[in-house]
């Protein structure tokens, strides 16, 4: 960075900036932990015989323990694109208005989860359901690490509940599907699409406005013909703004789609994924009749379904990286 030619090539100044700034934030954790650390041993040394000072210093100690698990759950990120933005996708399955309600929750519980983080999440696209609910949206979630986490979350996402929407007041069992794909710049040239390659409709945006829907004819929406990949963008404030977006969005698919075929790791990332429906979910969060959450790849669970629906997902997430790296 001291070098006199650093900003002639303005991206790889960029790209160096952003690393050393990644790295320095990492040695200033490590710091920090450290210093925690001997600080907690002192006050421990000291507060043996005071009952009050070892609640304060249990709960601290706590604290610790999970800044260190955070940072060992950092290092299982060996993907190729783990440190990127993300782009998720939410669509609904079987089971009618309740699977598009499902999905709504869904929607909430990912902002929320990003939140916690301190990551920013935007709104790409939403459509909303006939009678309530949403049939599918895309957010972009912004945060080092973001795809690396919720690269956890690709699957069938299963609901069972007493449906609000059944007059009957019987159990219901809903689905959506949760796509999370990484947002690819840098290596977006390499992908070429040409105009013959794609189909680009205009349309009214739904939703009921405010600061990330625009209700004009401005969103776009763009299918590539060859493997029917189809994206949209409604959230910015021209058109052709709208179009940028979401061809941003095709080429990370289409990247991401290749990149994959070649650690061959799943036949298909175009989003194709199981049917969205019976025996293909992943995780399943059951309502009634008792409270669960259960992963069921890892088997993690947690029986505090309000905290979960509130982004409390790190515990699926984290035993997920573990066991697959």
């Amino acid at each position: 960075m001291q070098q006199v030619d650093f900003w002639e090539d303005n991206l790889k100044a960029k790209e160096i900036t952003k690393r050393e700034k990644e790295i320095s934030d990492e040695i200033d954790e490590l710091k920090a932990i450290s210093e925690k650390t001997e600080y907690l041993k002192e006050i421990f040394t000291i507060s043996k015989d005071d009952d009050s000072l070892l609640d304060e210093v249990g709960s601290e100690i706590k604290n610790l323990y999970d800044e260190i698990n955070l940072l060992e759950i950092k290092t299982l990120f060996s993907g190729k694109y783990d440190e990127n933005d993300a782009f998720l996708t939410l669509k609904s399955g079987v089971g009618g208005t309740d699977a598009m309600d499902w999905t709504e929750m869904l929607l909430r519980l990912y902002k929320r989860w990003a939140d916690k983080k301190g990551f920013s999440v935007e709104v790409i696209s939403l459509g909303e359901g006939e009678e309530a609910g949403i049939r599918e949206a895309t957010l972009k979630i912004s945060g080092r690490y973001a795809y690396g986490f919720l690269k956890s979350e690709k699957g069938i996402h299963r609901l069972v509940r007493i449906s609000p929407f059944n007059a009957s007041g019987k159990r219901q069992t809903s689905f959506a599907s949760v796509e999370p794909i990484p947002l690819i710049e840098n290596d977006n040239d390499e992908i070429e699409i040409k105009d013959e390659d794609i189909r680009i409709d205009t349309y009214r945006s739904s939703g009921a406005g405010g600061q990330h829907v625009n209700v004009t004819d401005s969103a776009v929406r763009i299918t590539h013909l060859e493997t029917g990949i189809v994206v949209s963008c409604q959230n910015e404030r021209s058109q052709h703004q709208n179009k940028e977006t979401a061809m941003s969005v095709l080429k990370s698919k289409l990247l991401d789609l290749e990149y994959e075929k070649e650690k061959k790791l799943v036949k298909d990332i175009s989003g194709e994924q199981k049917n969205v429906g019976w025996g293909s979910q992943i995780r399943s969060y059951t309502f009634n009749p008792y409270s669960l959450v259960k992963d069921h790849r890892t088997g993690a669970e947690n029986s505090n379904v309000t905290a979960v629906m509130d982004g409390d997902i790190d515990i699926f997430i984290n035993e997920y990286l573990k066991q697959n790296n």
